[in-house]
């Protein structure tokens, strides 16, 4: 150890080189540091690409839109100039206008192509105007997302998240009879079960909102994709926490009640393809999308139609599931589970939810019987996301 009175050299080593550092207060308070020198920077691969670049082109129509995506690829093509540069200059350096398009890419042939599809092919419903300031909303997922361990990091990171994934715990154990929170994060099989799973996505759900809430982030609408939606509904001041557990604890008891054995099959078909070749036994379940179909019912009938539309050169896949959701399976646990929820208490939304039911703005979330035709009816998230 030496103390150094004047400017000195410091010698090079083998090993990394450190210093000390002290200061004396004269009320007796001292402080002590040791420095080390940073290591030395590792030189970037030489043509290494900057990863993914995200370029923005606008117009004020659809027709100028696609003019400046062609300008900009033809621009590029003779041009050296930096992917990063083009990028940042789009999006800091040009007016703004209403038709919007974003491509993205990881080299410049990637993205010359993302920009001649633009100029070429623009949907559109991809062309529609930017109408007013952004708006926000938030989507609750539905069974099938469920994984072990989902969570848990969060739990560890945030004690905000933490404490709102316990309150839900707290109230959802005393109807499940064991730790929830066990059963998510040691990632127990009973999760698949419907009652569970139903259980473990709305304390997950319920704690995300909570912990983005803390953030200072408030969402215009809500939307949720069947069990989410009361996730949704919670979310908007529907229920308290105690009743939106509750009424998620019997909804996942009953639909696992409900007789098994049933199918649900996915179709990338329009709803108006699939809808007349439903047959007995089979209930239209889900429209997702504008070419994106589930239906459930009995295995047999499901079996059928998977035929029929794989015939057709149309993919399918038959989901993982115990039950068939959403159909004609579900009709045992409809009126006992509305008669069980009739004892909570229903608040108006205070924000905007989307139904699952009609695919519209939500104006039943304080009636039961909504809530039991919810079970039932087909999921209308495609309109709903229109909406």
């Amino acid at each position: 150890v030496e103390l150094l009175t004047e400017q000195r050299a410091w010698p090079e080593a083998e090993r990394p080189r450190r210093a000390a550092v002290s200061s004396f207060g004269i009320s007796g308070t001292n402080a002590h540091v040791v420095l080390e020198h940073a290591p030395e920077p590792v030189p970037a691969e030489q043509g290494a690409g900057p990863g993914l670049v995200p370029w923005v082109v606008s117009g004020r129509s659809a027709e100028a839109l696609r003019a400046q995506a062609g300008r900009l690829a033809e621009f590029v093509r003779g041009s050296d100039a930096s992917l990063l540069d083009v990028g940042y200059s789009l999006a800091s350096a040009r007016t703004v206008f209403e038709h919007r398009a974003v491509v993205v890419g990881a080299d410049r042939e990637e993205l010359i192509d993302a920009l001649e599809k633009v100029r070429d092919s623009l949907p559109a419903a991809s062309s529609a105007p930017v109408a007013g300031p952004a708006r926000t909303a938030f989507l609750f997922t539905g069974q099938g997302c469920q994984r072990p361990g989902m969570g848990r990091e969060l739990y560890e990171a945030f004690p905000v998240f933490a404490q709102a994934f316990d309150a839900a715990c707290a109230y959802l154990d005393g109807h499940l009879g064991r730790s929830l929170k066990d059963v998510v994060f040691e990632g127990d099989p009973v999760l698949d079960q419907t009652r569970f799973t139903q259980a473990a996505l709305f304390a997950l759900e319920s704690a995300l909102f909570t912990l983005v809430s803390s953030f200072g982030v408030r969402p215009d609408a809500l939307i949720g994709h069947s069990i989410g939606e009361v996730s949704a509904a919670w979310a908007a001041g529907v229920f308290s926490l105690e009743d939106a557990c509750a009424l998620v604890a019997v909804r996942g008891r009953l639909m696992q009640a409900a007789r098994a054995g049933g199918a649900m099959l996915a179709i990338a078909a329009p709803e108006t393809e699939v809808v007349p070749e439903l047959i007995d036994g089979v209930s239209l379940a889900a429209v997702n999308g504008p070419a994106a179909v589930v239906v459930s019912g009995d295995a047999d009938a499901v079996g059928v139609l998977e035929e029929l539309f794989r015939g057709r050169g149309v993919k399918v896949k038959r989901l993982t599931v115990s039950h068939a959701f959403h159909s004609a399976h579900m009709d045992t646990a409809l009126t006992e589970f509305e008669e069980a929820i009739r004892s909570l208490t229903f608040n108006e939304p205070q924000i905007t939810v989307i139904s699952n039911v009609t695919g519209q703005i939500a104006d039943e979330l304080t009636s039961p019987a909504y809530w039991a035709r919810q079970i039932r009816a087909a999921v209308r998230f495609a309109d709903g996301i229109r909406t």
